[in-house]
């Protein structure tokens, strides 16, 4: 038996921040069409470099090809069954509703099923359920920002705290900016962050204790404390 529940990924809500004039990427969005636990779920651009960023994602999104992943060449898979369909549809209406924009997919696949298409949306605020809740499918809202301090205040405007990825190269920004976000895992300049040695966990509603790395063996162990008197 544990003595220490161990990490729990429901509930990730983890964010991708792209800081100005850097070299970016979104492979986080759409691993398993966007289905693990570790996926971004938000991600915040700086102003300046926004509509720069939404062209070059359209670009990335538009190589994906949907499809069964037994047939050759296909990128992205469905979704797990009509609950996470359902979700996603709410999701994507939410943003619509409130003065979002839908830049790509947004809708069912003719594929049928529980076939969704890669979906990118701007105009994407901290007051839609995007922000708030765990998508869990492929949809990248892009929510843009101003400065430092303003991205990590809604970066950490969360229950969940598993995982955060950020782009920047000064390495000040790389420290100040890694030890504000409130998440149990960082990714700089990467969105590869499992491995065997690495603390695998989160913090707030995304779990206590770490899997992996010597750390995981602490969940296994027990504590003992003894003190010593009148020798």
């Amino acid at each position: 038996m544990l003595k220490v529940p161990q990490s729990v990924c429901g509930g990730s809500s983890s964010r991708s921040i792209v800081l100005a004039a850097q070299e970016h990427r979104s492979d986080t969005t759409s691993w398993y069409a966007g289905q693990t636990c570790v996926c971004a779920n938000r991600i915040y651009v700086q102003e300046s470099v926004a509509a720069a960023f939404a062209e070059k994602l359209l670009a990335k999104v538009s190589g994906l090809s949907l499809g069964r992943g037994t047939e050759a060449g296909v990128s992205q898979g469905p979704l797990i069954d009509e609950k996470a369909v359902a979700k996603m549809e709410e999701h994507v209406a939410d943003v619509v509703a409130k003065d979002g924009t839908v830049l790509s997919g947004g809708k069912r696949s003719a594929l049928g099923g529980t076939f969704f298409e890669p979906t990118v949306e701007t105009g994407v605020t901290q007051a839609m359920k995007v922000a708030r809740e765990e998508t869990f499918a492929p949809l990248a809202p892009i929510i843009s920002f101003e400065d430092e301090n303003d991205v990590i205040a809604m970066a950490n405007d969360s229950e969940f705290g598993l995982a955060s990825y950020f782009y920047a190269k000064d390495m000040a920004r790389i420290w100040r900016v890694a030890e504000a976000l409130e998440a149990g895992m960082v990714g700089v300049n990467t969105g590869m962050i499992a491995n065997e040695m690495a603390p695998f966990g989160g913090i707030k509603q995304s779990g206590m204790g770490r899997e992996g790395s010597k750390y995981g063996i602490e969940g296994f162990l027990e504590l003992k404390y003894v003190a010593l008197g009148g020798l």
